[in-house]
């Protein structure tokens, strides 16, 4: 079963249900819009309301409004999400222009297995309104989330989901439909990222973004993303860990910011690794030369998933009267139980998402 949380947003947002296996009865897949993989992950109530049914997002592209040309590229690349960024990647002369461009591309773009994304600007600013009512009052019905920046308190968040709220009531959208993706930039979002990933049924992710915070703790570094040779360990673990935290608590996946030195590809995958052993979700990708990179460090690799995939069959079978109703059994030369069955179960399911395909099958012992 899934959370009573991520059920009511589950049904706000008008999705359908499919089991992901035909025998799995605690898992579900949900299959939104445009038929996005989507990570059924720890499924709910049976695992204290950790991870509900969520969209897969590995690699989330990043593509600056203003730019028709990278706008319309981006719709061929293989990304699991792209934001559409009216913040930062947009000079503040060329907002307005991209609002029309960003709307134009959720209409007339083909995103088909893509989560669609909005970037607007903060809520410090003058352009965040207009930037939520021209982008769903022009494209609401082609949105999945918006995306609210350097988000510091429940308030910010509130405000969004209420804005939203009135939009697709006088849209006639589906209440709900539009998700929230809240952006950690600074040391107060961090302190307040329990109540900030508490504050909505809509949000669906919660991110880091490292530029904006390494600015407001004052970390004497100018190289996004990367360990600081001055430091002996990794100087945003704890950051990672508290987002990843809050993140689980109510049901959300944890997405890592960028990593700016986007023609090293290599120091690409070794930072995205660290956080992905952590159980981060997926990562923004800054160029198309880090998609790859970024699906296959967030994919678990295919010795993994058919060794997951293997214990879910093998405990179903030794559970049940066939199997002897066993609890904990041997299965080659480890043993398994029901804490090896969650562990599977996350696997598993982001195998599934990442499309991967069985190569061995459980067979009973005769």
């Amino acid at each position: 079963m899934i959370s009573t949380r991520a059920s009511s947003a589950v049904a706000g947002r008008k999705r359908q249900g499919e089991a992901t296996r035909s025998d799995e009865t605690t898992c579900s897949e949900v299959a939104p819009r445009q038929g996005r993989g989507v990570v059924s992950r720890q499924c709910g109530e049976e695992f204290g309301g950790i991870m509900g049914t969520l969209r897969s997002r590995r690699s989330c592209l990043a593509v600056p409004g203003s730019n028709v040309k990278m706008l319309a590229k981006a719709q061929g690349l293989p990304a699991d999400q792209v934001f559409l960024d009216l913040e930062d990647a947009v000079a503040p002369l060329a907002k307005p222009d991209a609002r029309k461009n960003v709307v134009a591309a959720l209409n007339e773009g083909d995103w088909a297995g893509k989560t669609r994304v909005v970037r607007v600007n903060d809520l410090t600013t003058k352009w965040t309104l207009h930037d939520v009512v021209e982008v769903v009052e022009g494209a609401g019905q082609n949105l999945d989330c918006v995306m609210l920046p350097k988000v510091q308190s429940a308030e910010q968040v509130a405000w969004l989901d209420m804005t939203l709220a009135m939009l697709e009531k006088t849209l006639g959208l589906p209440v709900g439909g539009i998700g929230i993706e809240a952006q950690i930039e600074n040391a107060r979002g961090l302190v307040n990222v329990d109540a900030i990933a508490a504050a909505s049924p809509r949000i669906e992710t919660i991110i880091f973004g490292p530029a904006d915070f390494m600015a407001s703790i004052n970390m004497r570094s100018l190289t996004v993303g990367a360990l600081h040779p001055d430091y002996p360990g990794d100087p945003y673990h704890y950051i990672l860990m508290r987002i990843l935290m809050a993140a689980r608590t109510n049901d959300l996946q944890a997405i890592d910011g960028p990593y700016l030195q986007i023609r090293d590809v290599d120091g690409f995958r070794e930072v995205a690794k660290r956080s992905a052993a952590l159980g981060f979700d997926g990562k923004w990708v800054l160029h198309p030369g880090q998609i790859e990179a970024a699906n296959e460090v967030y994919s678990p690799s295919q010795a993994d998933y058919d060794r997951a995939e293997l214990i879910l069959d093998a405990y179903e079978y030794y559970t049940s009267e066939a199997g002897g109703k066993l609890g904990a059994v041997m299965l080659g030369d480890e043993m398994i139980d029901e804490a090896s069955r969650k562990m599977a179960l996350v696997i598993a399911a982001r195998g599934r998402a990442a499309g991967l395909t069985r190569t061995s099958r459980f067979t009973p012992p005769e």
